[in-house]
Order: C-alpha cells, then sequence, then structure tokens
C-alpha cells in the first residue's frame, strides 16, 4: 500500500519543481485561453442551472396540477 503522506510529500515536490520552470508560464497562459475560450461560449455556473432545474420542476408540477383541475372542471360541465 502506498503511503498517502508520501504520495502528498511528492505532489509537493512535483508542484514546486513545476513552478520553479517555464512550465509554471505555460500553465497560467493556457488556464487564461481556456478561460477565455470557455467566456465565448456562454456556459451556465452549476448553480444557476441547478436553479432553473428547480424552477422547472416547480413549473412541471403547478402545470400538472393545473391540468388536473382543468379536466375536473371539463368533467362537471358534461351532461
Amino acid at each position: 500500500m502506498l503511503d498517502p503522506k508520501l504520495l502528498e510529500d511528492l505532489s509537493a515536490r512535483i508542484s514546486a519543481a513545476l513552478a520553479a520552470t517555464p512550465a509554471a508560464d505555460i500553465e497560467k497562459n493556457l488556464r487564461a485561453l481556456l478561460l477565455a475560450q470557455f467566456a465565448k461560449l456562454d456556459l451556465v455556473t452549476r448553480e444557476d442551472f441547478e436553479v432553473q432545474k428547480e424552477l422547472l420542476a416547480r413549473a412541471q408540477a403547478r402545470l400538472a396540477q393545473l391540468e388536473a383541475r382543468l379536466a375536473e372542471i371539463e368533467g362537471r360541465r358534461k351532461p
């Protein structure tokens, strides 16, 4: 079994080594490029998506209630 502390130490050393190389600049530039491209895609955040999903679920439930009520009312009117 691998020791988690050993993995954390290895990860910290790799991060420190990368920070001292041009790879850190490349990573920053790549991150900025990706963020700019994602901004152009007109994406929404997970939080906004979840809010809209909940609103849609409520609207669908309300619509089902109104449809059932309308069917009941229409059923009463028929002779």
